[in-house]
């Protein structure tokens, strides 16, 4: 059988910053951010190329252990086959190691770069199935649903496939992040969680993570009690103590406030009239930024602009 034919233009594609778990939400829901990197992928005739700017620049590797190659590779396998050669062009924005998903920006950049250089793509790999190949490589689906839909999503996995619905966030709700200096690792924040949990830590996140669908939808002035955590950000506290301690303060002062994802990016959900108060509360050793939602999801752009 012949493999596939793939398009002799170079496409690019754009990826959001995504904050999963939302307090409550743990490993289920996501929020897309107006951060983004953009990669440029352009069949070749033999080789690998990559050129990295930004992010990652200094530390990255620029051959097949890159996670985004990785990522493209099990997508052509997906779609029939291997190019001849691959040149990859990164600009990178999404801080690494910080919460922010790095890695389901790279590997969902990779399998929609993929589907958009292969004609026919899209007939081969549908977007419930690229949701489903994203979250193979992932290893969960939180980020990656928010990451390829935009806005605010809710996924969870049925019969060993992931599943999502994107919903509409509150336009007024504006997302303040605070970035320390320090990364922490996904798989060390994950090994400091209990096997199990009291009974009514389970029932009260239940209620939180229900209340928090409610409130960043439509009523934004519950965001403080519906992203009330008992499940996983005390008990993750002793790997990023500073970023307990902001949330802690944070929350104190009205401020809805979480730990972004597994760490140790600060995320609080501001409005127009208290982000820059908000921004300012953080203190020295923060990189604080106020972003916009992201609606959009992964998307295939013009290579100018």
């Amino acid at each position: 059988m012949a493999g596939p034919a793939f398009r002799a233009a170079a496409v690019r594609v754009r990826v959001p910053a995504t904050s999963a778990n939302l307090g409550p939400g743990f490993d289920a829901l996501g929020l897309a951010l107006g951060l983004y990197d953009d990669v440029v992928v352009r069949v070749a005739d033999s080789g690998l190329h990559i050129d990295i700017a930004g992010e990652g620049s200094q530390t990255l590797p620029r051959d097949e252990n890159h996670l985004l190659v990785r990522s493209l590779r099990t997508a052509f396998d997906v779609l029939g086959g291997q190019p001849r050669g691959l040149e990859i062009v990164c600009a990178n924005r999404i801080p690494h190691g910080r919460g922010l998903g790095s890695s389901s920006a790279a590997i969902c950049a990779g399998i929609v770069a993929a589907r958009a250089v292969t004609i026919g793509g899209e007939a081969k790999l549908d977007d419930t199935a690229l949701l489903e190949l994203a979250t193979e490589i992932e290893g969960h689906p939180d980020n990656v649903a928010a990451c390829l839909l935009g806005g605010f999503t809710l996924s969870w996995m049925e019969t060993g496939a992931a599943r999502a619905i994107r919903m509409e966030p509150c336009d007024s709700i504006v997302p303040v992040v605070f970035v320390p200096g320090k990364p922490v690792l996904t798989e060390t924040a994950r090994g400091l969680l209990p096997r199990t949990v009291p009974h009514v830590d389970a029932a009260v996140n239940a209620g939180r993570a229900a209340l928090l669908v409610e409130a960043l939808t439509r009523r934004p002035e519950l965001l403080l009690p519906a992203t009330e955590d008992r499940l996983h950000q005390e008990y993750r506290a002793p790997a990023m103590p500073e970023s307990a301690a902001l949330v802690e303060r944070l929350r104190a002062d009205g401020v809805p406030a979480v730990i972004s994802g597994a760490g140790p990016t600060v995320m609080a959900l501001a409005d127009a009239g208290t982000a820059d108060k908000v921004e300012q509360l953080a203190g020295s050793g923060w990189a604080a930024n106020r972003l916009s939602l992201d609606l959009h999801g992964a998307s295939v752009l013009p290579l100018a602009g």
